[in-house]
């Protein structure tokens, strides 16, 4: 099931099960878990697209394998709020990978998470060569950080 807000996704997720990040991209998923706290996104991998049957077996064998309680997409949003053609494109992606998964799939705005990826990585010295490398599932750890941050937020406010 696909919920558009965040505040309805979270407690449909088992307690005690991390969340999986994806930052979709054109050729690459950056892909990032959380740990059964909900406090802290780790970058795990990057996938190199395919076609999406392809891309969904890789993202299905990474779920079997860390056993995720949902999945958050980064949903690419124009810096006015506007949804283009890449937010579709995540639309589009989430409907069909909800149709091969029973998690529950959110999305989170992922304005600017590439370019503090970049500066993150730039800030350990990391070579170009090895920022190319993992520049998606860095990205895809600050998209589920943000989620993270954000449901700490909301508890402590309940």
């Amino acid at each position: 099931m696909i919920y558009e807000d965040f505040a309805e996704f979270a407690p449909q997720t088992p307690i005690g099960q991390g969340w999986m990040g994806l930052d979709l991209g054109t050729k690459t998923i950056g892909v990032a878990v959380s740990d059964g706290l909900w406090s802290t996104a780790t970058p795990i991998t990057t996938i190199r697209r395919k076609k999406f049957g392809t891309d969904a077996e890789a993202l299905l064998a990474l779920i079997a394998d860390r056993a995720p309680g949902g999945i958050i997409l980064g949903l690419p949003r124009n810096m006015d709020g506007s949804e283009g053609p890449r937010c579709q494109s995540t639309r589009a992606f989430a409907r069909n990978f909800a149709a091969k998964t029973e998690l529950p799939i959110t999305y989170w705005d992922e304005r600017l998470s590439t370019v503090a990826a970049e500066r993150a990585l730039l800030e350990a010295d990391t070579s170009r060569k090895k920022r190319a490398e993992v520049i998606d599932h860095v990205a895809a750890a600050f998209i589920l950080q943000g989620a993270l941050d954000r449901w700490r937020h909301i508890r402590a406010n309940r």
